[in-house]
């Protein structure tokens, strides 16, 4: 099958960091199956002498046992030492073939690995790359799209050196809040949360009134606009507040009515010169992990859901489909540390990941990165307590609060998250976001400092500033507060803190409420619930009077302006 590959990153190299950012870029419009195989170079870090850079190599061809590729370089740079790869030099010429553990290249996997080199004068890009004497990035002539059309753009770092759209009707009800004029102009997310509101609901703005108000606010400099993509066939399998339209074997139609109109709005030249980013399908793949099988957290609609493969299928079409627009940047949804930074969920989780980013003609390739925490409330840093602390005799993992986790945070579970990501295939540049907007935990609950040291729960307890029952606990949580600003790049491997949930919008309702948005009462919006398997069976913590999902509810704004942290 041939389609469109403008989304190709490894038909960019890129060079960013304290140098600024540099593309040199291939053609972009050609047909996947004409492309035998595809380079990602990127020099990661620079300085005088030296540098750092990545590579990953992407198969479309045969699937192989043993893999080299080869470049040449157009100035005096020498390859000093490298990783995942044996790499050697002549003159400007250099090879870098396969190690012992990773010389399988299956059709459509890819393989990275990293070197630093020194170089003096100008550190040029090299511009030809081969796979085992085929050229790369390039059309071979056997795709059925060899037009060249535009080159792509992507940047590294989409959010780097951009400003973030601020959608016009999420900002007049936040300013119409007492108090809400102080963040009315902050970007949140778009949610594309059924096909109707592709065009549009109850006479709102539909995805392209968005973007050409994106278009106004853009001006001259560069733009990201934020787009949820999130209407999986049985969606959410584990919560009913958040199901959708579709049924589980609606597959054809979420492809055909719901993702094939979006990716035809997003590739309208019109619309070229903004950075989209699309959040794809907030929690759905970590479900077939966690909530399946003899897990005493499964359910029947999960189990249904890993049985008939359409969430991998939704994912994989998603990716390829959006990817194929070359200012669109997908970011996958990763869940959180509370859902998998266990054990047996972390690598499974990333596994599933992968098989989704190369189902459906999808590959690694148009993953530009993760997103972390979206619509949740897990800290984004704990200071008073690390992971390592030993209270009591006894591991901080063993606090009731932890339970065994392996992480504290948001910030140390995206950052351990996108190292396993890469370690599975993905490439090595993909960044993460972390969903800020509720997981401040300020205000007078906030603690100022460790908790006391009588048992290890009274240690993690008394210091943590989540403040929820149990870190199981997701709808309209009471206490909680908005968290860091939006802010580009704020830490290693972190492309951005985003509000990719709007705050102010409900996360389900705390009765049932008939309504024709396929959304159902689900009981972990009940304050009065007192639990199941995944929250340990603890009450909700949910507030109460709540409206339907994605509905306004001013008690939770003026709740999260007051904790917020930072304070307003």
């Amino acid at each position: 099958m041939s389609r469109t590959r403008t989304a190709i990153l490894a038909a960019m190299a890129l060079v960013a960091g304290a140098t600024g950012a540099a593309v040199a870029a291939a053609p972009a419009d050609v047909g996947i199956a004409a492309i035998p195989c595809t380079v990602d170079y990127k020099v990661q870090s620079q300085w005088n002498t030296g540098f750092t850079a990545a590579v990953t190599v992407t198969n479309n061809s045969a699937a192989k046992s043993s893999w080299a590729v080869k470049w040449s370089y157009a100035g005096n740079q020498q390859v000093t030492s490298g990783w995942n790869a044996k790499i050697t030099q002549s003159g400007t010429a250099v090879t870098a073939a396969n190690e012992t553990y990773n010389g399988t290249l299956a059709t459509g996997g890819s393989v990275s690995f990293g070197f630093n080199g020194s170089y003096s004068g100008t550190n040029a890009l090299p511009t030809t790359f081969t796979l085992d004497g085929v050229t790369c990035n390039v059309d071979d002539g056997g795709g059925t799209d060899p037009d060249p059309g535009t080159p792509s753009n992507r940047v590294d770092n989409p959010y780097a050196g951009a400003r973030v759209y601020v959608n016009p009707e999420w900002s007049a009800k936040a300013a119409a809040e007492t108090g809400g004029s102080r963040i009315s102009s902050q970007p949140t997310g778009v949610w594309l949360d059924r096909i109707a509101a592709i065009n549009g609901v109850n006479g709102g703005m539909g995805l392209r009134a968005h973007l050409d108000a994106a278009l106004q606010q853009k001006g001259t400099g560069e733009l990201v606009v934020q787009l949820v993509i999130y209407n999986l066939p049985g969606r959410d399998c584990a919560a009913l507040a958040s199901n959708g339209e579709l049924g589980p074997t609606e597959i054809d139609r979420y492809k055909t009515a719901y993702i094939d109109p979006i990716a035809a709005i997003l590739a309208d030249t019109k619309y070229a010169g903004l950075r989209i980013v699309t959040t794809v399908e907030i929690d759905s793949l970590p479900n077939l992990v966690t909530n399946t099988g003899s897990r005493p957290t499964a359910t029947p609609q999960c189990d249904v859901m890993k049985a008939n493969g359409n969430y991998v299928k939704g994912v994989g079409y998603a990716l390829g489909k959006l990817g194929d627009v070359p200012n669109v940047y997908n970011y996958v949804d990763a869940g959180h540390h509370g859902w998998i930074g266990w054990d047996d969920n972390f690598g499974a989780s990333a596994d599933v990941f992968k098989q989704a980013a190369t189902a459906e003609g999808a590959t690694v390739n148009d993953v530009h990165g993760f997103i972390t925490n979206t619509a949740n409330y897990s800290a984004l840093k704990e200071n008073n307590f690390t992971i390592n602390d030993t209270v009591a005799g006894k591991s901080v993992r063993e606090s009731k609060w932890v339970d065994w986790n392996r992480y504290t945070d948001e910030l140390s579970f995206a950052q351990a998250f996108r190292n396993q990501l890469v370690t599975v295939g993905f490439p090595s540049g993909i960044g993460m976001l972390i969903d800020t907007s509720r997981n401040g935990w300020g205000g007078a609950a906030r603690p100022a400092g460790p908790g006391a040291t009588t048992t290890v729960d009274t240690y993690v307890d008394g210091g943590r500033y989540d403040r929820r029952i149990h870190v199981g606990n997701w709808c309209n949580q009471s206490g909680a507060g908005l968290g860091e600003r939006p802010t580009a790049a704020p830490a290693t491997g972190i492309d951005a803190y985003v509000w990719m949930k709007p705050p102010g919008e409900s996360d389900g309702s705390s009765t049932a409420i008939p309504n024709d948005e396929g959304k159902g009462f689900d009981r972990m919006c009940d304050p009065t619930y007192t639990g199941n398997p995944r929250n340990n069976n603890n009450l909700s913590g949910a507030l109460a009077n709540s409206p339907l999902s994605g509905h306004w509810f001013s008690a939770q704004f003026q709740e999260l302006m007051r904790n917020a942290y930072p304070a307003l």
